[in-house]
């Protein structure tokens, strides 16, 4: 009975101070891997992108609770970016929640009742510098997230990626307007629709010496997948109404 009061119960608000999302291009055959009934992947060409996204998060709270009961975590997120068709008809863009990490105990144990987002303990160290940013993530006593990042604005999406412009990168540079889980109890999609302002992406230039998200299954290939493209915002409000329950089976999705 607990999957019931995990769909997401309550519209929620928060503001993100900054975010970092990098995300990477994996052949379109992992995509699919990664996809519950009733998604798809969200392509371009043969590609399909996950993100990485690295934020600190304030006042995030249910929309009609006291401002006291609001939580302060640094969230590092890891999505696939899908599609789905919902019951009216409306193709649709969005991310699959894959796994996410938090400094936050409060936001590991409410995070895990009240939605599918997997969120686990972990240690956080950043040190942001005028234009330079530094990020550590821990678990269990081991680094599993090392990244240094030059905030100032890059001409073109990072060496090797599949994007031939930064506008096109930006197609990809997440959140996207709606978030997926895959609730096994009833073979059904959690729909979380969101809202932001003040949204305004600037590619920048990272480099990444450890991300141990890709280092499990299906990614395991003995490195990180392809950079397609990393983006820096501050000071956004964001929302999330209550989510709705759609039936898998709805969208009979397979590869092909």
């Amino acid at each position: 009975m607990l999957h019931l009061i995990k769909r997401h119960p309550w519209p929620v608000t928060a503001h993100f101070d900054w975010s970092l999302a990098l995300v990477f291009a994996i052949p379109q055959q992992v995509a699919w891997q990664l996809m519950p009934p009733g998604l798809e992947p969200d392509l371009w060409g043969e590609w399909g992108f996950v993100a990485a996204a690295f934020v600190q998060t304030r006042r995030l709270r249910p929309a009609w609770a006291p401002c006291w009961m609001a939580q302060d975590f640094f969230l590092a997120g890891y999505r696939v970016f899908a599609r789905t068709r919902l019951p009216d008809g409306r193709s649709v863009r969005g991310l699959r929640i894959l796994g996410s990490d938090t400094d936050s105990l409060g936001m590991t144990v409410l995070g895990s009742l009240f939605t599918h987002y997997d969120y686990r303990k972990a240690c956080v160290r950043v040190r942001h510098e005028g234009h330079a940013l530094a990020l550590k993530v821990s678990y269990r006593g081991r680094d599993s997230v090392d990244i240094e990042a030059d905030l100032k604005a890059a001409a073109a999406p990072p060496e090797g990626s599949p994007f031939p412009d930064l506008r096109t990168a930006r197609r990809f540079a997440g959140p996207m307007p709606f978030t997926f889980s895959h609730e096994q109890e009833t073979d059904s999609i959690v729909v979380v629709e969101g809202a932001r302002q003040h949204w305004e992406p600037r590619p920048v230039s990272v480099v990444v010496r450890r991300l141990d998200f890709f280092a499990r299954p299906p990614f395991a290939c003995g490195g990180l997948p392809v950079l397609a493209n990393a983006f820096w915002v501050q000071d956004v409000a964001y929302s999330w109404k209550k989510g709705v329950l759609m039936p898998a089976h709805l969208n009979h999705l397979a590869p092909a």
